[in-house]
């Protein structure tokens, strides 16, 4: 299973720049990144795990394969978006198509650098995009709230009343300015807005583009962000996109040790962003070892075994008996898959199994 997150920011925020540098990190890092072009402005990253790194060391396989996330640079917006100004259309309609959100919001002040939008107001700039795509829910849910009604009222149907309750809450919920995202709608109300493909649903993770002085302490630009993520429970991580940039170019490890070492960083920024995007939808990892690979699989944190193993094959699924398991952390203790068996540290597991995040997994199965 694949994420794919959209960078969205304002004119000028530093989006791009800090796409071409997630681009580049790829590009750089031949060994342990893979960056693949599907078009101008999409690439595939790996999502960096020491994990995986670990585990490669102790079996030595023919080849290592990380799990990766699909980045998006989103065109620009401005506002009037929802109503089609600028490149709104296609802004919008490229937001539907992503999982999740990565909103990169100027947190620097530079007269070199144009604003459209007067001083410098992180949350300001926030809002924008907020607005834009609460609007364009707006519209969304009212095409469906007219639909819905009908049936509600003439064939007294009760899924389309409780439907229709969902579809009113959400409309009032956003005409408050406020996103779908944070109105708290349980696993049973959730289908009825499934097919509108809100842009407000999706989860966001918050980049605060500081300037260099602020890249370790953060500013009192990216403080009010802070506030203002946390209010409505989202993740916020603090950047400075040209120094990474500049990182993700170097391609010789001692020149990049050297730059991250003047600039006192322990690793690239850009390892926290693809991470904090990878676990934005709530997702785990778990791992497969063998001397032929070891691989990371991406799965939906609470899944049972089976499921976990029909992102291998669906085969994997539909014929499932067991699950071998050893946790991570055994599995480095003891330093090998038979190691950790004659500890007695290797469990068999049913179907009820919950997988946990880095669980390292054989399955049986037969069809």
């Amino acid at each position: 299973m694949s994420l794919k997150c959209g960078i969205v920011g304002l004119p000028n925020v530093g989006k791009s720049t800090l796409f071409n540098a997630v681009s580049n990190s790829a590009k750089a890092q031949a060994s342990n990144y893979r960056f693949c072009t599907i078009d101008p402005n999409v690439g595939l990253v790996d999502v960096p795990d020491v994990r995986l790194t670990k585990l490669s060391e102790l079996v030595n396989p023919q080849r290592v394969v990380p799990t990766q996330i699909e980045i998006v640079d989103i065109a620009g917006l401005v506002r009037g978006a929802s109503k089609g100004e600028g490149l709104g259309n296609k802004f919008l309609a490229n937001i539907r198509e992503v999982d999740a959100i990565i909103h990169v919001v100027r947190c620097f002040e530079d007269d070199n650098v144009l604003r459209e939008e007067g001083n410098i107001n992180p949350v300001s700039d926030k809002e924008i995009i907020d607005t834009e795509l609460q609007l364009k829910d707006v519209e969304s849910v009212d095409k469906k709230i007219q639909k819905v009604e009908k049936q509600a009222r003439v064939g007294n149907d009760p899924k389309a009343k409780a439907e229709l309750d969902v579809l009113v809450r959400c409309k009032n919920w956003l005409e408050q300015g406020k996103s779908i995202r944070e109105l708290g709608l349980t696993k049973e109300e959730l289908p009825a807005i499934a097919d509108l493909f809100l842009l407000s649903v999706k989860p966001v993770l918050y980049v605060a583009n500081v300037d260099e002085a602020s890249m370790h302490t953060g500013n009192q630009f990216s403080a009010v962000l802070q506030k203002a993520a946390d209010e409505e429970g989202a993740q916020m991580i603090v950047l400075n996109n040209s120094i990474e940039a500049q990182i993700a170019e170097m391609e010789d490890p001692d020149d990049k040790a050297m730059f991250m070492e003047e600039y006192k960083m322990s690793e690239a920024g850009l390892n926290r962003l693809i991470r904090s995007a990878y676990k934005l939808l709530n997702l785990s990892t778990y791992f497969t070892a063998g001397v032929q690979e070891v691989r990371a699989w991406t799965i939906e944190t609470g899944w049972k075994a089976p499921a976990a193993a029909g992102v291998i094959h669906t085969d994997f699924e539909k014929g499932f008996i067991k699950a071998e398991v050893i946790s991570y952390d055994d599995f480095v203790k003891y330093g090998s898959e038979a190691a950790a068996r004659d500890a007695g540290r290797l469990r068999i597991e049913g179907k009820e199994y919950i997988v946990k995040d880095g669980d390292v997994m054989h399955f049986r199965f037969n069809v």
